[in-house]
This record gives C-alpha cells, structure tokens and sequence, in this order.
C-alpha cells in the first residue's frame, strides 16, 4: 500500500510474502504482491510464530494485489490463521480485503474476528480490544 511506512525504530522481519513489524501490541503486515503457495503460507506461518514467540496476535495487514491463490492454498491459509492470529484488520483500497473475504470464507466463517478497512487508524482502534 502506498504511504505506509516501514519504521525505521522497530525491528522489522522480511518474509516472502510481507514485511512484519511490532506496534502497540499490533503485528503489522505490509503485504507483498506475490503469488501465494501452500509452500509460501507454511513457511509464513513459521515464520510469524517467531516474530511473536508463538503466542497468538493481533494483525493489522496493508493488502496489496497479488494473484489469486489456488483453492488448496486458501484452504491452507484459512486453517493456519486461528494458529498464529488473535484478529485481523485488513486496511486496503476499497473492494480489495471484501474480494479477499468473499475468496477465503465463500463457505464457512473466519475462524477469527476479521473486519477489513480503508482507514488504517480505524483499522487499529478495532484491534485494540484483543491486545
């Protein structure tokens, strides 16, 4: 997403698929637009467990757009999310995180409180409650 900032006071960790930082108790997400895998979202699953010490967290994600993944990896995705997530905030363009939704959860709720903004401010006050 255009305007957001990586902090250059904060330890960030670099993934395949996102740009990860701490703020206020809030894992932030800066989305990058790559295809994701099976493969892609195991090793990200691994790889936010040691960002957080493997407690579950809140996220706030700045989408981007990226190729739809196939259906085994949305599957995968929807599965692992509850593991490592507390809640998602997804702040994107308008139209964007609803898609990602509708994609992910077309059959069956999240597993997780999930609510998708175009403010990112907003995005964190509805995280706060499950800091």
């Amino acid at each position: 997403m255009k305007n957001v900032h990586i902090p250059a006071d904060k330890k960030v960790t670099e993934g395949a698929i996102a740009t990860y930082w701490f703020e206020d108790g809030i894992l932030v997400s800066l989305s990058k637009p790559v295809r994701r895998t099976v493969a892609l979202i195991a090793e990200n699953v691994e790889l936010v467990k040691s960002i957080t010490g493997g407690k579950r967290v809140p996220v706030l994600i700045y989408l981007t757009n990226s190729p739809v993944p196939d259906k085994a990896t949305r599957q995968f995705s929807t599965e692992k999310l509850p593991e490592i997530y507390k809640a998602m905030a997804m702040v994107s363009k308008p139209g964007l995180a609803q898609l990602i939704m509708n994609l992910l959860f077309k059959f069956k709720a999240p597993a997780i409180p999930m609510k998708s903004f175009t403010n990112a401010l907003e995005a964190r006050e509805w995280l706060q409650q499950f800091i």
